[in-house]
């Protein structure tokens, strides 16, 4: 409720004025706020009327004193001058101003700036204020804020509060209800691995997630984690957890197992218990079993009875038959039995009778004969209406009853909106459906928690009509609203990020395929291909190879010429890292390489001066039968004067088998001597005559008189006796060696 607090007309006038003299010192502005105080609390102390308060004044002193800061930390940036500022509104800050100030805060992020300013000035946190902000974040949906923090408790407090279950429990839940169930795991493990023990509670919450996400085997595995290894006994929720979460995955003979388990855990079953079993049957279509189940209640125990929900479940399971007299009878039964139907009750009777088109029987109850004429029609009731027209093909109809809607000032939700705007698209009026669409952005009505929880599904008609007409922009902004509310949908991302696609927007496209795998959703071929196609013609290489990764991460396999583009542009844009990164990633899928692509890529590292990963990659391509061409990777190395990785390439030729060009051999033979490296050139020039490719080397001379000069004589006798005028004297001597000569170090 804090969130939703208004300020008073004075006080809005205050804030005008805040506004107007930012850049000024606020001290005016905030002197209407401080005069309060300074009357609630008197000078002196001596007032006979504030003496007599008590506890309870001194609470409510507190509480206006927390409004009075939160209301101008809501209307101002956060500065030094707002610090100070709020710090002569409160000089001294108790646990129950700080706690409330953090309640009526109304952004999560300046709350957290407030929350880390008062430790600055000496306040002491404790377990339930760094719980209380954990929540702030979470709910606000500043999770990685809320994961920082509850990380830093420790250390923030100087180990004076303890990590301890809730804290990782709301950061649980908080994920959970955001959709990202896989961080909702990784904090649980996170749990463990610091040493906390997880409790009943924290076991509940994340079998709340699992279950709600479908993840029914995973739900299986905690709960065995739970009892064995963690040795958690598990409650009457727990099994309420497991028995709905299994039944609303049509798995209800999987919960009916957990039903029965409840008696090996001494757990009685409650009414709630009841009730999601009724609900699970009535959901699978076996409503009789459910109404057997329901008499039996009372047997049971003599304090367990049917409720108000459980009737109307019966009611709904009967309705989904369309076996309206018997759920007429369950009805009238409820009645007799001292239970009053609620609205629930009558809208989903309504809802039946509407879809056997009983307008007669609805007409009754809206007019007062259902129970003493105490039903008023709500948001749900019209939406039944709606719906029901809708689907009898009486579009008219249903928009009349929205206007009645508005005339009655009953408030719509998205479940309102959602209907007409498939129904307008169904029949192809795809203008008017796009004049309820932006009327519902513009409320913000997906935002509000008020009414049904929307469904993606229900707008993907649209969705896929405004990404073929280039208003993609628009589809999305309606879909991050979706978003916010925990919903998502595997088929309107596809849309989406096709539609930002076909209209040249693939950064856009490319963010919303990083977030879709963030949520464990799996895109199909055509967004990856699209995506890398669409990414390489607008020149973002880097997007496409990232892009390519995650699709390599995945169940498909790119098309090799795709794959040879991206390379190719990679390596046009001298991106050495990304592009030795890729064809690794080939290699290891086996993508088919060219040898010109080979080539490049290692010439580039080279060329980067990143000399250990061009040959680390040259290594891996010859390990799995590929060949770059070395001549041309040879001759480049001389142009660009690294002689050095130009005789390892030759060796590294020599030793693959490979023709080397003799002149080019002579070439680095002559320019390592220049450079005096002549153990590298001798040690060329010996793995040449080892292979008998010595006699054609014009250097020898050369070589000889460097090997001299540098006092290497044994290594420049070994190359005289094998010049070509040397070598008729050489075969008629019997001492003739082909042992390399002891080296000397350079």
């Amino acid at each position: 409720m804090f969130m939703e607090m208004a300020l008073s007309p004075r006080s809005h006038h205050c804030a005008g004025k805040q506004l107007f003299l930012y850049q000024s010192p606020l001290r005016f502005v905030l002197r209407c706020f401080s005069s309060r105080r300074i009357k609630t609390h008197g000078d002196d102390g001596t007032d006979e009327e504030k003496q007599g308060l008590g506890d309870k004044a001194k609470s409510s002193t507190k509480n206006k004193g927390a409004k009075i800061m939160a209301r101008v930390i809501n209307s101002t940036p956060w500065s030094s001058e707002l610090e100070s500022s709020i710090s002569s509104l409160s000089p001294s800050l108790s646990k129950t101003t700080v706690s409330q100030t953090l309640r009526f805060i109304k952004n999560p992020s300046k709350a957290l700036q407030f929350f880390n300013w008062v430790q600055k000035l000496g306040f002491p946190h404790d377990a339930p204020s760094f719980f209380l902000m954990i929540e702030i974040l979470g709910k606000g949906r500043n999770l990685n804020a809320a994961r920082n923090l509850l990380l830093s408790i420790e250390k923030r407090s100087n180990g004076s509060v303890k990590l301890e279950d809730k804290f990782f429990n709301s950061l649980i839940r908080s994920y959970g209800e955001s959709g990202l169930f896989q961080e909702s795991i990784q904090v649980f493990e996170t749990m463990k691995s610091v040493g906390v023990s997880p409790s009943v509670v924290s076991f509940n919450n994340l079998l709340s997630v699992l279950l709600k996400r479908g993840r029914t085997n995973m739900a299986k595995s905690v709960f065995d984690e739970m009892l064995s290894t963690f040795g958690v006994t598990p409650d009457v929720y727990t099994f309420n957890i497991l028995i709905k979460g299994f039944c609303m995955n049509s798995m209800v003979d999987e919960g009916f197992r957990f039903f029965k388990e409840m008696e090996r855990f001494k757990c009685d079953p409650d009414v709630v218990t009841y009730n999601t079993i009724v609900d699970g049957l009535c959901r699978v279509g076996k409503v009789g079993i459910a109404h057997n189940v329901v008499k039996g209640m009372s047997k049971k125990s003599l304090d367990l009875n049917p409720n108000v929900v459980t009737y109307t479940t019966l009611v709904r399971g009967y309705c989904m038959k369309q076996d309206i007299d018997e759920a007429l009878a369950v009805f009238q039964e409820m009645i007799c039995k001292g239970l009053e139907p609620n609205k629930v009750t009558y809208n989903t009777l309504i809802k039946g009778l509407s879809e056997v088109q009983k307008y007669d029987k609805i007409k009754e109850i809206l007019e007062g004969m259902g129970e003493g004429g105490r039903f008023t029609p709500d948001t749900c009731t019209f939406n039944t209406l709606i719906n029901a027209h809708c689907n009898a093909g009486n579009i008219d109809e249903a928009l009349n009853v929205f206007q009645r809607m508005s005339e009655l000032e009953v408030q719509s939700d998205s479940a309102t909106y959602s209907v007409i705007i498939r129904s307008l698209c169904q029949i192809g009026n795809f203008e008017k459906a796009e004049e309820f669409f932006d009327e519902l952005a513009k409320k913000e009505i997906l935002l509000s928690h008020v009414g049904c929880t929307p469904l993606v599904a229900a707008y993907n008609p649209m969705f896929e009509y405004l990404c073929g007409n280039g208003k993609t922009k628009k589809a999305e902004r309606v879909f991050r609203q979706l978003l916010k509310r925990g919903r998502q949908d595997p088929p309107a991302y596809q849309t989406l990020i096709l539609g930002h696609c076909k209209e040249g927007m693939f950064k856009a496209g490319y963010e919303l395929l990083a977030l879709m795998l963030r949520l464990d959703f799996e895109p199909g071929f055509e967004i990856y291909d699209s995506l890398i196609t669409g990414l390489l013609q607008k020149g973002e290489p880097l997007l496409a190879h990232l892009t390519l990764e995650k699709m390599l991460k995945s169940s498909h396999l790119p098309q090799t010429s795709s794959v040879h583009s991206i390379l190719a542009e990679l390596l046009k844009k001298s991106c050495a890292r990304e592009a030795a990164s890729l064809v690794t990633l080939m290699l290891d899928t086996r993508i088919r390489l060219n040898i010109v692509l080979s080539t490049e890529t290692v010439k580039l590292l080279f060329g980067r001066r990143m000399q250990d990963k061009a040959f680390q990659v040259l290594v891996l391509l010859y390990d799995n039968g590929y060949m770059v061409d070395t001549e041309d990777l040879i001759c480049f190395l001389c142009q660009s004067g690294m002689l050095l990785e130009a005789c390892k390439m030759m060796q590294f030729s020599l030793e693959k088998h490979q023709t080397v060009d003799i002149e080019m051999c002579c070439i680095v033979i002559e320019g390592l001597c220049s450079n005096r490296r002549l153990s590298e050139a001798f040690g060329l020039y010996y793995e040449l005559a080892e292979r008998g490719k010595h006699q054609q080397l014009r250097c020898l001379d050369n070589l000889k008189m460097a090997l001299e000069a540098g006092g290497r004589l044994d290594e420049a006798e070994f190359v005289s006796k094998r010049m070509p005028n040397q070598l008729q004297v050489n075969d008629v001597s019997p001492k003739f060696s082909t042992r390399m000569p002891k080296f000397q170090q350079q």
